[in-house]
């Protein structure tokens, strides 16, 4: 699949240069020198008057503006337009037009991850794990990845395959506003939570799940800031004044360089073990929430090293109608921890997205956990997630990924570079070893998968099953 990538180069030299003066009406010895404004606007006048081609006034003025801020040497900081604002605002209230699917991208297939409730797709008859062969009659190589961008009312046809048989499907474009907070009790009595951003009602939708959650009787929670880029810091603090009823959410600093504790003294106590996933796109704001549950020893983080951005951007207007979104602030964990490009760690590192929910259920103490599906779909205990189980099969045998089988039996997974083997290490520190040269294990798409006879005759902790009619796998403990 082919996706465009945006590059910026500077030309720097002078191989053939030829310069004619030509005088302006300006006399430096006996004009007082130009204010900054005024420098300005001189620039913009004698490139009017005479450049060569004809000159876009509000061309220029924009390219000095981003030329302005682009000096800041700051990715986060950007000057949009009006256009440009009400776009960023859709974007952080979770707002966009489409149709209602999460895709995945995996070795040389495009899959449906997820279909939203209630959305075109679903609407069309689109189903989780169709893998997309089409969009609009383009093959799947030739993607450029924004075919399903388009205006709310336009048409948009893909061509998938689903069980081994090519299906198209017409779906109509429209607004979509997803929630950015659902919630689900799963066994066990483990609330699992996901916040997808922190728009401006999140901290509403927070407190509306949270109470369902508790109504059902919650024991503990797994709260899912995975792929979460951030949003609005008020709304983070407002959830954090969820968990925390006293205490410092974090601290920040502007210009003057002084620390600021942001202070918390009128939350809730959370009364429950919390489990917090994070993965590499987990970033600004709900860094920000991880940080504040784990310094103040309210939750487990599990997962793997977050996105580095401990920085906070302020919306300013433009007396046009403009913005400018600007880096105004730093901020710190309670335990002053500036993770700015660095990242916050997480106590139990996982790599994988169903290893890591399977690890997070199991240390939020769910004791009964079956994981289902294939290599495009998820079940945990008979309920649909985002993740697979990697399944592979290859002619009699069925693979399925390291990943998922160490999590199941809560072990971890390394590779022996050098007797080219998958290693499988218990708590007790206990190691077993899977082969490739056996083909016990094989890798595919830089990843690594383990035969599922040799696995459970290693570890006969391990139940599996396989429904050859459905191509379903079954993952149980004993």
């Amino acid at each position: 699949m082919k996706f465009s990538k945006l590059t910026t180069a500077l030309l720097s030299s002078c191989l053939a240069l030829s310069i004619v003066y030509t005088p302006v009406a300006s006399a430096a010895d006996s004009v007082p020198a130009a204010t900054e404004s005024e420098l300005i606007q001189e620039v913009m006048d004698i490139v009017e008057a005479y450049n060569l081609t004809e000159v876009d006034k509000s061309a220029l003025i924009r390219a000095a503006i981003d030329g302005m801020v682009n000096s800041l040497d700051d990715p986060y900081s950007q000057y949009f337009d009006k256009e440009e604002t009400e776009e960023f605002m859709h974007q952080v209230d979770l707002e966009y037009v489409g149709i209602g699917i999460k895709m995945q991208y995996i070795g040389k297939e495009l899959y449906i991850e997820e279909v939203l409730p209630s959305s075109p797709a679903e609407k069309a008859g689109l189903k989780r794990g169709d893998t997309i062969v089409k969009i609009n009659g383009v093959p799947l190589n030739d993607l450029i990845g924004d075919e399903l961008a388009g205006t709310a009312g336009t048409k948009v046809t893909l061509l998938v395959q689903r069980n081994g048989v090519t299906k198209s499907f017409s779906v109509i474009r429209k607004d979509i506003a997803t929630s950015s907070v659902t919630g689900k009790m799963m066994g066990s009595k483990i609330a699992y939570i996901t916040i997808s951003g922190f728009s401006a009602s999140s901290d509403e939708e927070f407190a509306a799940v949270l109470k369902k959650m508790r109504e059902a009787g919650m024991k503990s929670m797994v709260l899912d800031l995975r792929d979460n880029l951030g949003g609005y810091m008020d709304a983070a603090l407002n959830i954090a004044s969820q968990f925390i009823d006293k205490g410092i959410m974090m601290y920040t600093s502007d210009q003057s360089g002084v620390l600021t504790p942001v202070v918390i003294t009128e939350g809730s106590k959370i009364n429950v073990p919390v489990v917090v996933l994070t993965n590499e796109f987990t970033a600004s704001a709900s860094e920000a929430l991880t940080g504040a549950l784990r310094d103040n020893k309210l939750a487990t983080i599990v997962g793997t090293r977050s996105f580095g951005k401990a920085r906070i951007q302020s919306l300013l207007p433009i007396s046009n109608g403009d913005s400018l979104k600007l880096t105004t602030a730093l901020y710190l964990t309670p335990n002053k921890e500036d993770f700015n490009h660095i990242g916050l760690s997480p106590d139990l590192e996982v790599q994988g997205k169903t290893a890591q929910l399977i690890t997070a259920f199991q240390v939020a103490g769910m004791t009964t956990l079956e994981a289902s599906g294939d290599n495009h779909i998820l079940n945990i205990n008979g309920t649909p997630f985002t993740g697979n189980v990697g399944l592979i099969k290859r002619g009699n045998s069925i693979y399925a990924s390291s990943r998922v089988l160490a999590a199941m039996v809560q072990s971890e997974v390394s590779w022996d570079f050098k007797n080219k083997k998958v290693l499988i290490t218990n708590g007790a520190g206990k190691t077993v070893g899977f082969t490739m040269s056996t083909k016990e294990a094989i890798s595919q798409n830089d990843e690594t998968y383990i035969r599922l006879d040799s696995f459970s005759k290693k570890l006969p902790a391990l139940v599996w099953s396989y429904n050859a009619s459905q191509n379903q796998l079954k993952l149980s403990v004993k």
